[in-house]
């Protein structure tokens, strides 16, 4: 389960070099590192259908927070990748997008505009997602992989 994240609100004009290759170090590159390695630990053969699990989280919001969405898309290719490259390996490979998850880092006002976006009429809660990523590492989750779960209450549907 990969979690780490960078994220700094910046635009197209007011990006820096060194953040853009900051989010993409911590938000691509080392993900890329995690699951090079973890499949490097893995049997050559499978002795399992299913033997291993990557889930991350990622994130699809891009303007006015470039490097960050940007960087999560690279992510995303990255898992889609795995799945298909690391499969022979027994690994299924995923991310979830949980869209907005109230940790307490939300004002009144976002968490009312939120709220209102949401057709589920909720934020998500950390246990909603936690919910997902206990699924996808399950043997029941075990058919799945090389999505891109969007786990939001039905965010950007109407």
């Amino acid at each position: 389960m990969m979690a780490h994240s960078e994220g700094v609100d910046s635009s197209i004009l007011d990006t820096t070099v060194k953040s853009w290759d900051r989010h993409y170090a911590v938000n691509a590159r080392a993900a890329w590192l995690l699951i090079k390695a973890f499949a490097e630990s893995l049997p050559s053969h499978v002795q399992d259908q299913a033997s291993g699990r990557i889930v991350a989280l990622t994130h699809d919001h891009s303007a006015f927070n470039l490097p960050y969405g940007t960087s999560k898309g690279a992510l995303d290719r990255l898992i889609t990748a795995a799945a298909i490259e690391l499969a022979p390996l027994g690994v299924r490979s995923n991310a979830i997008n949980p869209g907005p998850i109230d940790t307490g880092w939300m004002t009144p006002e976002m968490k009312d505009q939120l709220t209102d976006l949401t057709p589920a009429g909720r934020l998500g809660t950390p246990t909603d997602t936690a919910d997902l990523v206990a699924f996808l590492l399950s043997k029941q989750g075990g058919w799945i992989t090389g999505q891109v779960l969007h786990s939001n209450g039905g965010v950007g549907v109407a």
